[in-house]
């Protein structure tokens, strides 16, 4: 479904991705792990459309897309939920949610029922949905960030660092909510320094460390791996 082949990117001299090779095929769950600054969201920007690469090229459905617009990317079935959420703080729950479908914009009943199945993924929503996005909290928060994502009808979908600054009970919750997601049939390639939450609903996975994939391998690869489970799990 998606393919990197040699991807390397530059910012002015410095190489944030170096020869970077994977794929993510329809209908798994794939988790990109790394520290903070490995690349991880080099990587995602450059799939949407937002970096370019000095060299290789990036595959979606069989066709080349590398240096497509973000909008275009948007509407190839490729959406990108941002690390940190990136809401509009001050507008509504709902106003938020409608902007991630803005692409879909006239097909207005299609939008309808795009909103209700985020209401029915994210019940809290439904309740907050005229209150100010920045009044929620920092789990309600990424719930819209998910569902704006959703609202785009994407193929897949790229979540970066979904559990950053979440309580452990709540990331809980989220990695669950991002199962589910999975399992009604979009892809979804995750990347996260949550190493054993990302890993327990991950079909496969790779580890990046400064700019390259270091190790990839199944969900019981990476979970047996003594190196990942220092570096990132901790144990």
């Amino acid at each position: 479904m998606l393919k990197l082949n040699n991807v390397s990117v530059r910012y002015g001299a410095f190489e944030a991705l170096s020869n970077i090779n994977f794929e993510v095929n329809e209908g798994e769950l794939v988790v990109l792990l790394g520290a903070n600054g490995a690349g991880k969201s080099t990587i995602f920007n450059t799939i949407s459309g937002l970096n370019r690469p000095v060299n290789g090229d990036v595959h979606f459905l069989g066709k080349s897309v590398g240096g497509t617009s973000p909008d275009r990317m948007v509407k190839n079935g490729i959406v990108q939920c941002a690390e940190g959420r990136k809401l509009f703080p001050e507008m509504t729950v709902q106003e938020n949610l409608m902007m991630g479908g803005y692409v879909r914009r006239n097909k207005r009943s299609e939008l309808r029922q795009s909103l209700e199945e985020v209401f029915e993924l994210f019940p809290i929503l439904r309740e907050k949905k005229d209150d100010p996005a920045g009044s929620l909290s920092g789990g309600q928060q990424q719930m819209v960030a998910i569902g704006r994502a959703l609202m785009a009808k994407p193929r897949l979908i790229m979540m970066d660092e979904p559990s950053i600054g979440l309580a452990p009970l709540v990331v809980e919750q989220m990695f669950s909510v991002i199962q589910e997601i999975n399992k009604g049939g979009t892809t979804v390639l995750l990347a996260e320094q949550n190493a054993n939450a990302a890993l327990k609903i991950a079909d496969r996975g790779y580890v990046i460390e400064n700019g390259r994939i270091v190790i990839e391998g199944t969900q019981k690869e990476l979970f047996e791996n003594d190196e990942i489970r220092k570096a990132y799990i901790g144990a």
